[in-house]
């Protein structure tokens, strides 16, 4: 379930509590659901029950409440808490990672992109690093142009107004001369990882370690691909599912489930709910990519990407090692492993598709 499927939840809920005159309010025209602020708060928030308290002459948990039973068992969703003054906290169903990653998967290069339009093909010159042929960007702003190039892919990946100008920005060293010194994919992430009031810093030279952020985005979807390749070499291919339990500590990487049975010793559960996180907040970033763009595109802050690859990256590295998408010595391939693969593929299509609006490169091999 994405945010926009639970945003779309919570208002059906809302219309029906109208409707049945349990509540007196206008329908607002769309509710806001967020990540849940820390671990063991749910999955998502919305703060809609202290929006509608107000105009229905109630308390805001009363609200609460009546929202909480339409919404308890709702396909999707595992459980509905009450917070604080009246905060809904919302817990995904496993099945719910199911029709995200089909969704992920069935979009493609698609996912997170609103336009219609490609725009693949006519930046493929800014893409590679190379300079027009007119010299446009010989003497202009470095900052400026590649922010300004970004801009304008994530706008139209989110269907929003073109900009009409670009905010006053510091000057950092002419672009065709960084390009020289770093290459593209580096100086492109150099001049659009700081916000827009934070100073641009310019390395010696680019590092391939994963000490560096962009070289660990570029990994992790490397990383992706390569799995996808060793599938196909031991006759499997990925297929969205339940992902199983994460591996149990000193089992030598045999899923806790097969652990079990082959008499490990170590207890079913043992890293349960802390390796459950990690798959929840690999999924919670996945499903948050779209809304990520979108802020990006109204708030015209490309760094908001780059951020929000970085937490994908990480969160798929630390997904990964609780929950090996391939199995391990004599093991046969089994669900369990076709839908991890799955995952990290969709996680590898998310990563490309934020580093080709940022007019960088996702390799295949690295």
């Amino acid at each position: 379930m994405t945010p926009a499927e639970l945003s779309r939840t919570v208002l059906r809920s809302v219309r029906g509590a109208v409707e049945e005159q349990e509540l007196s309010v206008s329908v607002p025209a769309r509710i806001v659901v967020r990540p849940s602020p820390r671990p063991g708060c749910g999955d998502y928030a919305s703060n809609v029950a202290l929006q509608l308290a107000k105009p229905a002459g109630r308390p805001a948990r009363e609200v609460a409440e009546i929202l909480r039973k339409r919404l308890a068992g709702s396909p999707g969703i595992a459980r509905v808490e009450i917070a604080g003054p009246g905060f809904l906290n919302f817990t995904l169903g496993d099945e719910a990672q199911v029709p995200l990653v089909r969704d992920v998967l069935a979009q493609g290069s698609g996912y997170g992109d609103r336009s219609a339009r490609s725009t693949r093909t006519a930046e493929a010159g800014s893409v590679d690093g190379s300079a027009p042929a007119d010299g446009a960007l010989a003497g202009s702003d470095a900052r400026e142009v590649v922010v300004a190039e970004a801009l304008a892919r994530i706008e139209a990946a989110a269907e929003a107004p073109a900009s009409s100008c670009a905010p006053p920005v510091p000057h950092p060293p002419d672009l065709v001369a960084l390009l020289a010194r770093l290459g593209s994919d580096e100086a492109r992430w150099v001049l659009l990882r700081p916000a827009a009031h934070d100073p641009v810093r310019v390395p010696e030279r680019p590092v391939q370690r994963e000490s560096n952020p962009r070289f660990r985005v570029q990994y992790a979807h490397a990383r992706a691909r390569a799995l996808l390749r060793n599938a196909g070499e031991l006759g499997f291919s990925g297929e969205p599912g339940d992902v199983g339990l994460p591996v149990a500590e000193g089992a030598s990487g045999v899923p806790d489930e097969a652990a079990r049975r082959f008499g490990s010793g170590e207890p079913a559960g043992t890293q349960a709910a802390p390796a459950g996180r990690t798959l929840q907040g690999l999924l919670t970033l996945l499903a948050t990519y779209p809304s990520a763009i979108e802020a990006a595109a109204r708030l015209r802050a490309p760094d908001r990407v780059v951020r929000h690859l970085e937490a994908t990256a990480d969160a798929f590295f630390r997904w990964h090692d609780d929950f090996p998408p391939l199995p391990v010595g004599e093991q046969k391939p089994l669900a369990v492993h076709r839908a991890r693969l799955a995952l990290a593929e969709a996680a590898g299509t998310v990563l490309a598709n934020g580093l080709h609006l940022l007019g960088i490169s996702a390799p295949e091999y690295l």
